[in-house]
């Protein structure tokens, strides 16, 4: 066994150039929140983030199962929305075993995912965020990360025990692979999380003046719209451009309407 684990912690993120974040949706087992703290030291996570935590993370249950992993116990830092916890990540990740998740979602295996994140240049904060032990992450806070990825199980049983896929991905994540050549890595210019946010707080404000949607039916036409985002890797400066013309046009309309009523 032993053997074993100094395998396993040659496997860290070490060799890596970005540091990772690893964040819990409303975990609700000390259990799991002290065994994801140990594995955050095996993997040499570099910090551990919660948002709303519905159990005791300072516990004597948590701390007995985090060892030496204390430490991501002292210093994790709570959050009160997922948003707020992920805004200095250049990069989200998102795991999903839900059976029903939007089919408007598009998801990737994590070994795909994997070998994506390593043909990317200049990636420095890497976050991912896993959901709640009994119902995940919602579809709105799925539409948050740059890639949804699943791990493949049995399709009776998809849902895995929370510190469980949590091991499985650090794992994978930190395997020692063949380097990837420079040239064919890939610059870093996806906008950030909060960036899409922002940006489709403009959208949606166009979109309910313009008549085009409906309040009751706004979050699904914007959630496709937030697939396409992700799905084509739109860029930085892309997204930028889209906001710019939509914040155009709403001022636009808002200035046309001050006219009318002045008239």
């Amino acid at each position: 066994m032993q053997c074993g684990i100094s395998a396993l912690r040659k496997l860290t993120f070490k060799s890596t150039k970005f540091n990772l974040k690893v964040i819990l949706v409303e975990p609700n087992g000390p259990l799991n929140v002290g065994s994801i703290a140990r594995l955050c030291s095996n993997f040499n996570v570099d910090q551990l983030r919660i948002v709303s935590p519905k159990c005791d993370i300072y516990s004597l249950e948590t701390k007995k199962m985090a060892l030496k992993g204390i430490n991501f116990i002292k210093e994790c830092i709570i959050y009160e929305s997922v948003i707020d916890s992920i805004s200095d990540c250049d990069l989200v990740l998102a795991t999903c075993g839900r059976i029903d998740y939007s089919k408007e979602l598009e998801q990737d295996s994590l070994i795909n995912v994997s070998k994506w994140i390593k043909k990317i240049k200049d990636l420095k904060n890497l976050a991912i965020l896993f959901g709640r032990e009994d119902r995940g992450l919602t579809n709105k806070e799925l539409l948050m990360a740059h890639k949804v990825f699943t791990i493949k199980t049995h399709e009776k049983f998809p849902s895995l025990n929370l510190s469980h896929a949590v091991s499985i991905v650090l794992y994978e994540l930190s395997k020692n692979t063949k380097a990837v050549n420079i040239q064919k890595k890939k610059d870093l210019d996806f906008p950030s999380s909060k960036n899409i946010e922002d940006s489709f707080l403009e959208i949606e404000k166009l979109l309910l003046k313009t008549g085009y949607v409906l309040p009751h039916t706004l979050d699904a036409k914007v959630s496709k719209f937030k697939n396409y985002i992700h799905r084509s890797e739109t860029s930085k400066h892309e997204l930028d451009v889209i906001r710019g013309i939509v914040h155009q046009i709403n001022w636009a309309l808002d200035n046309r309407n001050k006219n009318n009523s002045i008239k």
